[in-house]
């Protein structure tokens, strides 16, 4: 984001997300990601694999989330995500963005 400030590339309307990711290692998980993966968890119990990365530097303000679970089948990928947005109503309220990849599990 800093080369696109320092490029002009943002207009001025635009809100700036800037974040501290100080003491974060690639290995560790923070806070956030560890509340939004248990609450994945719990919400989708016959998930194979789930991912959670906050890619606002550790801020907690804008998740990517990749999620395989067997709920997913014969659902459409809108039907998907809504079911990815409603586990996670209460989290959303405190976020400015949020990714999802959503897959069943290929056997």
């Amino acid at each position: 984001m800093a080369a696109a400030i320092s490029a002009g590339l943002l207009g001025r309307s635009q809100r700036i997300l800037l974040c501290n990711p100080a003491g974060r290692t690639f290995a560790s998980q923070t806070n956030g990601e560890a509340r939004v993966t248990q609450v994945l968890k719990e919400k989708f119990p016959r998930a194979s694999a789930i991912k959670v990365v906050d890619i606002s530097g550790g801020c907690g303000a804008m998740y990517e989330i990749h999620i395989e679970s067997e709920d997913f089948k014969e659902k459409r990928t809108v039907q998907q995500h809504q079911m990815v947005n409603q586990a996670l109503s209460e989290e959303i309220k405190a976020m400015h963005g949020l990714r999802i990849f959503t897959s069943v599990p290929k056997h």
